[in-house]
């Protein structure tokens, strides 16, 4: 039998989330993660650009091995648009992203599919109307939970230890549903503790936390640390509760910028093309983000699922609002939301237009 963790067990616990604004990047390579690249090749547009757009777009990005960082060090965008005005915002989670959407920070943003059904649900987030207009990623193993002691194997064994995952992201609710099948209450059982994925390795490190259920980069420094994968989000997506990264864009924002819209969406259909068929190139580019070596970044690609453009017009006008739908009734059983909407709410806050504007593009 294995030995069971003894710390007492707790309420929630929220640490707070310390990301500022002040963190803004400008698009382009700003390391030497990867051989030199000629500057040329990084801004070049792969079609004719269009320079009728004179849009001003503040784009809030996290640090996921996805076509997103493809598009940032590549410059693809601003390369495609070079009269819009573009600024990159950082973010360590979905609910910070939520919080600059609310704070009139930016107009488009990768959160997942958690902070997103929660934008979406009733009552909505003060000051947020978004939609979601892309699927940057269907999550497999690219997040996990790892335990630190090796004896522990499944998470059961986590019974009255703390496990660190950022709140309102897809690995919060990965983890509420791994707990609540495994007749865990998080409340009582374990203490679940509010933690940005930059905190985690040195929690870690403190012996502060017992486990964490996060992304990569930070997941595979753990793993490497010594620490024991439990379970990924592939598995609670077997359980059919899958969970996504999602594009999200401000909804009066969409509808006064289609053209910017339709550019983005292209440029992001060009980086998943080039995830598939160049993954070597690709991960050259989020080495570079991810200040990692590119054999290690063209590995995480295998934990992620890209979808095309036509393969996001099909799921986003498809199943994905039930998916949505789905997502909610967890989350209100959770304590997550005050309420589920229908499935037309839903479908309200999800856009095909601009993916459907890439197909064939």
């Amino acid at each position: 039998m294995k030995t069971r963790l003894t710390r007492p067990a707790a309420a929630l616990a929220a640490t707070g989330l310390a990301l500022s604004l002040t963190g803004c990047v400008e698009s382009g390579r700003s390391s030497s993660a990867t051989t030199e690249t000629d500057a040329a090749e990084v801004s070049a547009c792969p079609w004719e650009p269009d320079e009728s757009v004179t849009t001003t777009a503040r784009i809030a990005w996290q640090a996921i091995p996805n076509a997103d960082l493809v598009v940032k060090d590549l410059g693809l965008l601003e390369a495609c648009l070079p009269n819009a005005d573009i600024s990159w915002v950082q973010a360590a989670s979905g609910g910070d992203v939520v919080k600059y959407y609310g704070s009139g920070d930016v107009d488009l943003g990768l959160m997942g599919s958690s902070p997103a059904t929660i934008a979406s649900s009733e009552p909505v987030v003060r000051d947020v109307d978004l939609a979601v207009v892309w699927i940057h990623d269907v999550i497999g193993e690219a997040e996990s939970l790892v335990a630190r002691d090796p004896e522990v194997t499944d998470i059961a064994d986590l019974e009255g230890g703390k496990i660190g995952v950022p709140f309102s992201s897809t690995a919060h609710y990965s983890l509420l549903q791994a707990l609540d099948e495994a007749g865990l209450d998080p409340a009582t059982d374990v203490e679940v503790i509010n933690l940005d994925p930059e905190k985690m390795p040195g929690a870690w490190q403190g012996d502060q936390i017992d486990a964490a259920w996060v992304w990569d980069p930070v997941q595979s420094q753990l793993l490497e640390d010594g620490g024991t994968r439990i379970l990924s989000s592939a598995d609670t997506a077997k359980a059919g509760r899958p969970t996504f990264d999602v594009g999200t864009a401000d909804k009066a924002f969409l509808a006064e910028n289609p053209e910017f819209m339709a550019q983005w969406a292209r440029v992001q259909d060009h980086a998943v093309g080039l995830i598939k068929d160049d993954p070597a190139t690709a991960a050259e580019s989020v080495a570079v983000v991810l200040g990692i070596d590119p054999a290690d970044a063209e590995k995480q690609f295998g934990g992620l699922s890209y979808l095309s453009a036509q393969e996001q017009v099909d799921y986003l006008s498809g199943s994905f609002p039930k998916d949505l739908l789905t997502t909610a009734g967890f989350l209100l059983d959770q304590g997550g939301i005050d309420a589920v909407g229908d499935q037309k709410q839903y479908a309200d806050h999800v856009d095909a237009g601009p993916a459907r504007s890439a197909v064939g593009g």
